[in-house]
């Protein structure tokens, strides 16, 4: 029951950052481009976000989809590594704590 809850709840998370994208993709994209990457990028993490999700509430692919999603949400980080702007680096902290929870969903799914 906890692991289903817990699907879930990261399931949300990355739901939400597929619709942020959706409704308004200028944020994510201005983001990118700050760092000289392609604005439409966001659409590839758009669909990621989303299907990801979806596995997450599916119970499809957990170990493969918490690997790429984990290694997502350490690699995003780096855009919120900014140490003069004490809101970010929390943003960054919670980035690596979700990828440590992922992890730990891939490693409980091995186990069963």
């Amino acid at each position: 029951m906890e692991i289903m809850i817990g699907r879930m709840l990261l399931a949300l998370l990355f739901f939400s950052g597929a619709m942020q994208k959706i409704l308004n993709p200028a944020p994510a994209g201005d983001l990118l481009a700050g760092f000289g990457m392609p604005e439409f990028l966001v659409w590839p993490a758009m669909v990621f976000n989303l299907v990801a999700a979806l596995c997450l509430i599916a119970n499809r692919f957990i170990v493969p989809v918490a690997r790429a999603l984990a290694a997502y949400c350490i690699l995003t980080s780096a855009f919120h590594f900014i140490p003069a702007d004490s809101w970010q680096i929390s943003i960054f902290i919670k980035n690596w704590a979700i990828a440590g929870g992922l992890l730990v969903l891939a490693g409980s799914e091995t186990r069963t």
